[in-house]
């Protein structure tokens, strides 16, 4: 069975340097012997963010295999695949549903076996209690505001400068499990500022925003 590799570098330095591609190329070949699977062609993108529409490196690795250049996609951690439970849950389905395997390496499951596709099903549940946590707790905040005579058609004082997705991200993180650490790295990583345009978040920045925000 054939499969494409994707990897994904967090800044141009690293792309240039070969830091951290070079390792996740070597993870993907460990993981495609131990599957069974012949790597066929690599994919990357440089500096993407979380939603799988604004990566072309992925973008073209699906069309190749939904074209029928290769019939699995391998990864070496999720956190290159997706930014969000959402973002797998969807990509997970969609291997499903057109018949191609996709292989993550610190997932240990066939998400195309039996095993794999109720695993599918119970993150789709969570994927959809987080967003419907995250329309609560907006709610239930703009109604706090309200109560308490807050305007309620701006986002609360002090993340005024913050893209509404980047707020919905670390809610959505957050819920996930993820440490405000983690957050942190993955919003730098990014290239996404803080609401001071500086270009690296501390846990505090995330946390400080993240209660705000909810």
């Amino acid at each position: 069975m054939r499969a494409i590799g994707y990897v994904r570098v967090s800044t141009e330095q690293q792309e240039r340097s070969g830091l951290g591609k070079d390792a996740q190329v070597a993870a993907i070949h460990s993981i495609a012997d131990r599957e069974g699977l012949s790597v066929v062609g690599i994919a990357e993108d440089v500096a993407s963010g979380k939603s799988t529409s604004k990566r072309p490196g992925l973008a073209d690795a699906l069309d190749r295999i939904e074209g029928g250049e290769a019939e699995a996609l391998v990864v070496s951690k999720l956190d290159r695949l997706a930014r969000s439970l959402v973002d797998f849950v969807g990509l997970a389905e969609r291997a499903r549903k057109r018949g191609w395997r996709l292989v993550v390496g610190d997932v240990p499951v066939d998400m195309s076996s039996p095993v794999g596709e109720a695993l599918a099903g119970i993150l789709g549940v969570f994927a959809q209690l987080e967003r419907r946590l995250i329309s609560e707790r907006t709610k239930a905040a703009r109604a706090a505001a309200r109560a308490a005579g807050r305007p309620v058609g701006g986002r609360p004082e002090g993340v005024t400068r913050i893209p509404s997705e980047v707020l919905a991200r670390i809610a959505t993180e957050r819920a996930a499990g993820a440490s405000y650490r983690k957050i942190a790295e993955g919003l730098t990583a990014d290239g996404i500022p803080t609401a001071n345009g500086a270009a690296r978040w501390a846990p505090e920045t995330v946390r400080q925003t993240h209660r705000k925000f909810t």
